[in-house]
């Protein structure tokens, strides 16, 4: 039994039912501060809070979302959200309230009550305001100036108005000075800068916790001399703070700006403390955790070299509490700790009475049973004896669920928005619970312990990786498009046509000549987009594209057998099973200092699963910039060393060889495996012992350029090659690769993969992973596209470094160099800059890039480089110019060289104003310009597919396949080539199998444009809802209309209906399916049905109401609604597909 016996534990209160104990104590008239375990658990709270009472008070207190001793800076956001609270705290609030906090923010000592009562600055219409005053505020404070206002943080001055981006308000605010009085106050847009709202006063709080005045400075030079002795010419930070200038990281030596430190704690002395279940466990592991990274650091700084920047730690104690300080902080409080389990009652134990919910999994993983059904069952039992309440994750998946319930017969169930709401029986909330639980009270269920992953969202987690290029290629009216059946055509837009009485919304194409056909919506499937400007349309009905696609489809077929022939070589070929162990690949993993995201996860799953065929693997992961590509290659690289194999990492450029091997002698500290670097950076002496090392068996990992893959290296044992930054590897180094393909694993990590290895992944001779999601706090970088400007390039240059970041300047040729050295001299004189290049001899280069990273330049002039790879967390803008020379996926990679940490990072593409630049350059640039996203990597590299082909995918030679069909065709050609030669069925008197149903059944079938006015959107949904078959993706998309756009008219419902309907004709091979009032009449594909035994068992069994009259099955009905006639419909190709699959089974 631990010493804080003042602490009262809460026995039986599972997470979301402590919500409402809290509320209880807020209720008697108790201020509260709950301390949860990390950020996602503070902000389940929040919605749990919310939910038990929406208009209760709730002020939250995040931790600094960097690592202890970090380089970089908490992101503005975080910074933004504690001096805000703080700021509240120091006024009297007259009701009680609670604030939310985490574990790794009480652990860590914050400004004291009366510093941030002195930094508040309180602005009022009509009062006096001197500028002077107020400008010196902003920049004491953080505030960065800037000719527009975008950014929280930002300030501008012109003359009497000032634009202020207050880091706690949602939006900026525009203050009008009438000489020395304030006239107005305004919010305003920050995309448009139009004035809003008018506002009678503002409070302006820091954009930093780290205050740059006079005695700040002062605080910090002496303390730090104090602790570290006199700082050298070269120490950053010291130089830094003493210029007043912002550096990357300077909040981690808080301590040593200010004259004494407070906790969150002592802003609410009498407050009760609640805390999260196991709080002591993580508070001790928090201070574990500090004591390793200091501890890093003070290794790392006695083994620095002249040329490594210098980071000198200040005493854990000095910023952080142990367990032991935290507690004596807390003893002295009322102290309530939750557990979700119950306990043996006894002395300070209270027992609230709840328990865990049920967790319906088995049903779930159950084929046989209906889960709804057990779900309605459960509740109907449940709701006899106390409230039963759902909660669901959003108003869409609510109604679906409540619906779905309805199906089972569980009626009357009320929809309330929050607990004051709840009444006897069965209530439906959205509220984001990711688990259920009992009280004496009331039973709530959560929408995952029913359904395992949220309905709405599933599609969107794990999407396939054929969808980057649906989505990317959306359709635009005038685009060419590509008709499975009638060839090259025009698209002209969306038309509502009369058919049978109804309307129905079909798409509208133009042939040769001024043909028109209109495609029904739910057909859209048969279209593609051609990839191409321009091209001749073909004639509708004539024979020239019939015998096109004929052709082509002899070519296709001849590369797919080849294709087939590589994959199956390597099907037949052995390669070493590998798994990892469990004890140290545990230790290896819960060393990667981040959370794993949800991608990182899944393809590692694969990867491993990949080693351990016994088949060689050929996997491709395709992730963006910094998304952790290099950490999946490390955990490969381990199991396969952990196992005895001999690992090869080959990079294209000498500067990416010496910084992986930093990296991976880093990761892999403290393991008994030796990795070595082979490159030109490695004298001879080292590189011969290199080779022998490789060759005996003593170098386990060796990383280095395209030098490994020569005739001198030998391996006594390699098991697995990584290639990184795939797309700078010529083909000659490619075939060498090949060879040792064979017999060996291979894992190739890219962010734009060349468009000859991803069609080869799509084609489904590689494996393909592919990581989108972005790490937590990484923002987009924000890209300009712009004729150079000399104004533009100095004030972005000189921006990034008052914010102490660094920046590239990035040049296509060497030629180009001197004149950027000059444009530099003259124009912006204030920063100083270092120019690096590959013709450079490598010693220079080497140095010059050391003293970049360790930022003793504030610009590094560079030619491309820079692409391959370079990692310099602090550079945050670049300046690329003459960007019309560059490719689109070369522009991406050095693009991504930039924001890289949590600061919001720019990119200048720049042209020359005085040359025309190419129509191909300019799609380029317009497609970067256009992809602000995170994780568009992929992207990129579609869209290069689409700009300059595919290429020939066996590299031999070049082919005007994709100019001829369009590249969506093309693909999706070549994959049905390849899939029907692996089943065995290539046959050439199989047809295309590109079809699609005709559904005919004189009901609204269309999404009104009273719904959904954006053509583009309606056209997206259309082609978005092609793409799915089952009850639960339709489900599901339903559940987002909703979402997004409102409740779902009737006819659009009647469209998802009809979807449903034309899946169930494609799988009964009906390729025309007419409905009336008096039945159905359905044409078979090609006139034949795959199970005639079927179908004629299907006509016995209508009793008299079907027939076959002129190759057409005629089924007679009744159906007096459309309801009846849509219901109807369904049941018969349902039927009727059911006789296609027994005869399949069969």
């Amino acid at each position: 039994m631990n010493k804080n016996n003042n602490i009262i534990k809460i026995s039986g209160s599972p997470e979301g039912f402590d919500a409402d104990l809290i509320i209880k104590e807020v209720n008697a008239g108790k201020t509260a501060i709950h301390v949860c375990r990390d950020d996602k658990r503070l902000l389940e709270t929040k919605q749990a809070l919310q939910f038990y009472n929406a208009g209760f008070k709730i002020l939250e207190f995040p931790a600094w979302d960097c690592l202890p001793y970090d380089r970089v800076s908490p992101s503005l956001t975080i910074v933004s959200k504690r001096i805000s609270t703080l700021s509240k705290l120091t006024r009297e609030e007259a009701n009680p309230f609670v604030v939310l906090t985490t574990v790794a923010a009480i652990t860590q000592k914050t400004q004291s009550i009366k510093t941030i009562r002195e930094t508040v600055f309180n602005l009022n219409v009509g009062t006096q305001v001197n500028l002077d005053n107020l400008t010196a505020y902003l920049v004491r404070m953080g505030f960065s100036k800037c000719a527009t206002v975008m950014e929280p943080g930002d300030y501008s001055l012109r003359g009497g108005i000032i634009d202020i981006f207050p880091p706690s308000y949602k939006k900026p605010i525009r203050l009008d000075l009438f000489g020395d009085t304030l006239e107005t106050i305004r919010s305003f847009d920050q995309n448009t800068q139009i004035g809003k709202d008018r506002i009678k006063s503002v409070t302006l709080t820091p954009a930093s916790e780290v205050i740059l005045d006079q005695s700040g400075i002062e605080n910090f030079r002496k303390n730090y001399r104090a602790e570290f002795g006199a700082p050298s010419s070269d120490d950053g930070v010291y130089e830094a703070v003493t210029a007043g200038m912002k550096y990357q990281g300077l909040e981690h030596w808080l301590p040593f700006y200010y004259e004494e430190l407070a906790n969150l704690f002592d802003y609410l002395p009498k407050a009760t403390i609640f805390l999260d279940e196991s709080f002591e466990m993580i508070v001790q592991d928090r201070w574990l955790k500090v004591l390793d990274q200091f501890e890093s650091r003070k290794e790392a700084l006695s083994k620095k070299r002249n040329l490594d920047s210098i980071y000198k730690p200040i005493k854990p104690d000095l910023l952080y509490y142990d367990h032991s300080s935290l507690m004596s902080l807390i003893n002295k409080r009322r102290v309530l700790s939750f557990s979700s389990v119950k306990l043996p009652t006894g002395l300070n134990i209270l027992d609230a009475r709840g328990i865990v919910g049920r967790n319906f999994s088995p049903e779930r993983l159950a084929n046989n049973e209906n889960i709804f059904q057990v779900l309605a069952n459960h509740i109907s039992t449940s709701k006899i004896k106390k409230p039963v309440i759902l909660a669901c994750f959003s108003n869409g998946s609510r109604e679906r669920l409540i619906g779905l319930l309805n199906d089972t017969g569980l009626t009357e169930i009320k929809l309330i928005s929050n607990f004051t709401e709840v009444e006897r029986g069965v209530n439906a909330a959205v509220w984001e619970l990711p688990l259920g639980f009992t009280t004496e009270n009331y039973l709530v269920i959560s929408e995952q312990d029913v359904l395992g992953e949220r309905l709405v969202r599933r599609a969107k987690k794990r999407r396939k990786a054929e969808n980057f290029l649906s989505e990317l290629t959306a359709l635009n009216v005038n685009d060419l498009v590509v008709h499975i059946d009638h060839g090259l055509g025009r698209f002209s837009g969306l038309k509502t046509i009369d058919a049978g009485g109804a309307p129905h919304e079909c798409i509208a194409l133009e042939y040769s000549g001024g043909d028109r056909l209109f495609l029904p919506v739910e057909n859209i499937e048969l279209l593609s987009k051609y990839g191409q400007e321009v091209g001749v349309l073909d004639k509708l009905g004539g024979s020239s594209w019939q015998s096109k696609k004929a052709k082509l489809k002899n070519r296709i077929k001849d590369m797919a057998e080849r294709l087939i022939k590589v994959a199956a070589d390597r099907e037949l070929i052995k390669a070493p099973i590998v798994e990892p162990s469990n004890d140290m690949w545990e230790d290896f993993c819960a060393r990667f200092p981040y959370n794993e995201t949800e991608d990182q996860l899944l393809v590692m799953d694969s990867v491993i699963h990949d080693l351990g065929r016994g088949m060689p693997m050929d996997r491709l992961v395709c992730g963006d910039v910094g998304f952790g590509k290099t950490e999946i290659a490390m955990r490969a690289a381990f199991v396969m060393v952990e196992a005895g194999y001999q690992v090869a990492v080959i990079v294209p450029t000498t500067l990416l060889s010496r910084q992986h091997t930093l990296s991976f002698k880093e990761r892999f500290r403290g393991f008994p495996f030796n990795i070595k670097q082979l490159s030109r950076f490695v004298n001879l002496k080292e590189s011969n012992d290199t080779r022998e090392g490789i060759l005996s068996g003593t170098v386990d990992i060796v990383i280095g350029t395209h030098a490994l893959i020569s005739a001198k290296v030998k391996f006594k044992k390699l098991g697995l090659v990584i290639v990184d930054e795939e797309q700078h590897f010529g083909v000659q180094h490619k075939e060498k690769l090949k060879q040792l393909k064979s017999t060996i694993h291979v894992l190739t990590l890219s962010a734009t993969p060349i468009p000859r290895t991803l069609q080869l992944s799509l084609s489904g001779i590689r494996e393909l992973s592919i990581i989108e999601t972005p790490p937590v706090d990484r923002l987009a970088i924000r890209t300009y596209v712009t004729e150079f400007d000399t104004v533009v390039v100095r004030e972005a240059l000189l921006r990034e470094t008052y914010r102490g970041g660094q920046s590239f300047f990035v040049v296509p040729r060497v030629s180009d160099i001197p004149e950027i050295e000059e444009f530099l001299k003259t124009e912006v004189p204030e920063v100083n800059y270092t120019v690096a290049h590959g013709q450079l001899p490598p010693a220079d280069l080497d140095k010059k890039m050391n003293a970049f990273y360790d930022g003793q330049y504030n610009v590094l002039v560079a030619t491309s480089i820079v692409e391959s790879g370079i990692d310099v967390p602090t550079a945050n803008t670049i300046i690329v110019f003459r960007s019309d020379m560059f490719g689109l996926s070369q522009l991406y990679q050095i693009r991504g060289r930039v924001g890289r940490s949590k600061t919001r990072a720019y990119a200048y593409l720049t042209t020359n104003p005085k040359k025309k630049i190419t129509r191909t350059a300019q799609k380029r640039l317009k497609v970067l310009g256009n992809i602000d996203t995170l994780g568009a990597g992929f992207n990129i590299a579609s869209q290069d597919m689409d700009i300059r082909g595919a290429g020939n995918i066996l590299g031999e030679e070049q082919s005007g396949n994709v100019r001829e069909v369009g590249y969506e065709l093309y693909q999706s050609m070549l994959e049905e080539s390849v899939a029907r030669i692996r089943a065995g069925t290539n046959d050439d008197l199989v047809e295309d199998g590109v079809w699609s149903p005709s559904i005919n059944l004189s009901v609204p079938v269309l999404i009104p444009e009273t719904y959904i006015t954006d053509l583009d959107v309606r056209l997206g949904l259309y082609k978005r809802l092609a793409g799915l078959s089952s009850k639960l993706e339709i489900e599901a998309f339903s559940a987002e209309l909703i979402d997004r756009f409102g409740p779902i008219p009737k006819e659009v419902n009647t469209l998802l209906l009809v979807v449903r309907i034309k899946d169930m004709c494609k799988r009964a091979c009906i390729s025309n399916f007419s409905g009336g009032a008096r039945g159905a009449t359905i044409e078979f594909r090609n006139n034949k049905f795959p199970n005639p035994v079927g179908l004629a068992d299907f006509i016995s069994s209508q009793g008299g109401l079907a027939k076959i009259k002129d190759n057409k099955l005629i089924v007679s009905r009744d159906w007096k609604s459309n309801a009846d006639k849509i219901k109807g419909s369904f049941s018969i190709s349902k039927d009727l597909a059911a006789k296609v699959v027994n005869q399949s089974d069969s």
